[in-house]
Formats: structure tokens, C-alpha cells, sequence
């Protein structure tokens, strides 16, 4: 016989709110289908990025409308939207900002104005970050993990929420510059967009004005009238609702597993880990793991997440920060099946 169990009012009301979650996502994602054909997974890896104002790296070659993407999401929530174009001629100063001197008509007093850059957004796109230099980068990276910039000696805030969405661009390596495994660990998470299924190609292909691939769309198809905004979605409150979900210990425990089966040095690591990676994930991806796992579930309008919360995330928090060694590299084996097999093979504790 089935046991109800009474709900107090806190609970109650904070079920109330994951719902609300769970219905502001749902419109969300109808919203952005009127543009965006398919990619339900990279959807839901930029709704779990706002949710947790975590950064992502997108790897997709040409034409998987990833800049599209990312700027009808920011429309959809009503977020100031940059796009910034790396290039290897590019400076920190083209991103960050910098100081020019004015010069008053009236008085003819000069002084020092502040132009910011592009980084002053809400949500960036910075398309093919490997092709521009280790300095540009490193300053992109800066505002990232600080989420300020400091420049002529001053540090200005950036607003929140402050996401950043990284292309690159897997099949042309000429004249870039790859990403240090260090700076790629600030990216909380990261997709790679493979090319469309054959019935999403052959919508996006008899569509008159082409919009999931051409930011040329009259903007009334571009841009969907969605009454979302950047008031309550993700709003303040849902984000520290999440980053105060409770965890449950096996919950915890499953996720350092994980994290620390991607180390070769590490007593509890498997085979292939020892293999075939030269450096695994720092306790970094453990917390990310988590984190997204949190968003998972609100999104799902659950208060607290699951082992399979974890899983579902965790090829997007691991891949990138798995570091294949000479012996692995010279075999073939992609970081993704290591992670694959780590999630075949570690059983959730107490199994």
C-alpha cells in the first residue's frame, strides 16, 4: 500500500518554482525551434550554460548554424548580444577596450575616454578563438574566470549574467592556434555539432528564406516573438536556487569518480585511462559535473539531481579536458571514447 507523504508549504513552494523552471525552458525551446531546425542537444547545452553561467566551446565545421544559434538565443532572452570574430591580426585591445583621449569643443580640455570592447555583453560568440593569438586569448580568458577586465590600471565589471560561447573549427588548422588544455578547462562545457539528420537537412534546405543557416533572414523570422526575457529566464533566483540544490552523497561521490578515473596517476584509474592519457581532469570538472547536473534537473523540474543528471552531462564537462598521450594519439583513440568507456564501466556507488 502506497504511503503519501505530506509536503510542507517550503516545499511545496519550491517544487512550484522547478516547475516554473521546467515551463520557461519548454517555451523556450519552442520559441527557438521556430528557427532553429533541430540541435535539441546544443539547445540544451546553452540553457544548462545560462542556467549555471558557465562558458562553452562549440566544435562544428561550417554552416551547422552555430552563430545563429547563439544570437537567437540571446534575442529569445532578451540578452545584449556580441559577436566577436577572432583573427590572427587581432588585439587584446579589440576585445577588452581601450582609452582614447577626447578633446572638450567648448573648453578644449582633453582627457581620457573609456571605448569598451565587445566583451561588454551579456552573452558573446567568439567565433574561431583558435585562430587568434595566445595574447588575445589569454585576455578573453581573463574576463571569463573573473568576470571583470582590467585596463590603463582600472577594472570594470562585466554584466551579468556573463556567458561566453567559443567556436572552433575542426577541419581547418592552418595558421590557428590551438587552445592550452589550462585554458580549456575554463570552459565549463563543451559540444561538438555534427551535420543534421537527413529529414532536418531537407527541412532546413526547402525553407524559402534558409534561417537555420543565414544570418540574412528577414529579422521577424530570425528573431522569434517570444514573451521570455532576460527578467525571468534565467533570473536571479533561479540561478542561486540551483547552486543551492541539495546533493545527495552517492550523487557526489559518483561524480569524483569520474573525475579522478581520468588520471593516469591516479590509484583508482582503469586500463585504458593509464594507457592511453597523458592528463586527465582536475577537480574542476567534478564541481562542473555537478553544477550542470543541478541544471539538469531543474530543467526537468526536479529539486535535486540524479546519477543520471551527472551522466548526462558528463561527456560534455569531460571530453575537453582529457588529454590524449603519444601511445593513445598514435592508436587513434579520441577522448570521447575514453569517457564513453569510463561511463560503461563505472557503476554508480553502492551498485
Amino acid at each position: 500500500m502506497a504511503v503519501d507523504f505530506p509536503v510542507s508549504p517550503s516545499e511545496s513552494t519550491e517544487l512550484d518554482a522547478f516547475d516554473a523552471i521546467r515551463g520557461r525552458a519548454d517555451d523556450l525551446r519552442r520559441a527557438l525551434a521556430r528557427v532553429i531546425v533541430g540541435q535539441r542537444d546544443a539547445v540544451d547545452t546553452l540553457l544548462i550554460a545560462l542556467l549555471c553561467r558557465g562558458h562553452v566551446l562549440l566544435i562544428g565545421v561550417p554552416g551547422l548554424a552555430k552563430t545563429l544559434l547563439v544570437r537567437t538565443l540571446a534575442d529569445a532572452v532578451d540578452l545584449r548580444f556580441s559577436r566577436i570574430q577572432f583573427t590572427p591580426d587581432m588585439m587584446p585591445a579589440d576585445v577588452l577596450g581601450t582609452e582614447l583621449i577626447q578633446e572638450d569643443p567648448h573648453t578644449g580640455r582633453r582627457s581620457m575616454r573609456f571605448v569598451p570592447g565587445p566583451i561588454f555583453a551579456q552573452l558573446i560568440l567568439a567565433d574561431e578563438i583558435n585562430r587568434t593569438p595566445p595574447r588575445t586569448q589569454a585576455a578573453l580568458l581573463e574576463a571569463m574566470a573573473e568576470r571583470q577586465v582590467t585596463v590603463a590600471g582600472q577594472t570594470r565589471s562585466l554584466e551579468e549574467p556573463f556567458v561566453v560561447v567559443a567556436t572552433q573549427n575542426p577541419i581547418e588548422q592552418e595558421g590557428t592556434y590551438p587552445l592550452p588544455e589550462a585554458q580549456l578547462d575554463r570552459f565549463m562545457l563543451s559540444l561538438w555539432m555534427d551535420y543534421p539528420p537527413r529529414a532536418d537537412e531537407r527541412q532546413i534546405a526547402a525553407t524559402p528564406a534558409a534561417p537555420a543557416t543565414s544570418t540574412d533572414a528577414p529579422s521577424e523570422i530570425r528573431t522569434p516573438k517570444s514573451e521570455i526575457s532576460n527578467h525571468n529566464f534565467p533570473s536571479l533566483a533561479d540561478i542561486t536556487r540551483i547552486a543551492q540544490m541539495p546533493l545527495s552523497a552517492h550523487v557526489v561521490d559518483y561524480a569524483v569518480t569520474l573525475a579522478r578515473a581520468t588520471r593516469p596517476a591516479d590509484v583508482e584509474a582503469p586500463r585504458l585511462t593509464r594507457d592511453y592519457v597523458a592528463w586527465g581532469a582536475g577537480p574542476r570538472a567534478a564541481q562542473a559535473m555537478l553544477h550542470a547536473a543541478r541544471a539538469v534537473a531543474a530543467l526537468a523540474g526536479r529539486p535535486t539531481p540524479a546519477i543520471e543528471d551527472v551522466r548526462h552531462v558528463a561527456m560534455r564537462v569531460l571530453r575537453h579536458r582529457v588529454l590524449v598521450n603519444y601511445a593513445g594519439a598514435g592508436e587513434g583513440v579520441e577522448p570521447q571514447q575514453i569517457v564513453d568507456r569510463l561511463l560503461e564501466t563505472i557503476a554508480e556507488p553502492g551498485a
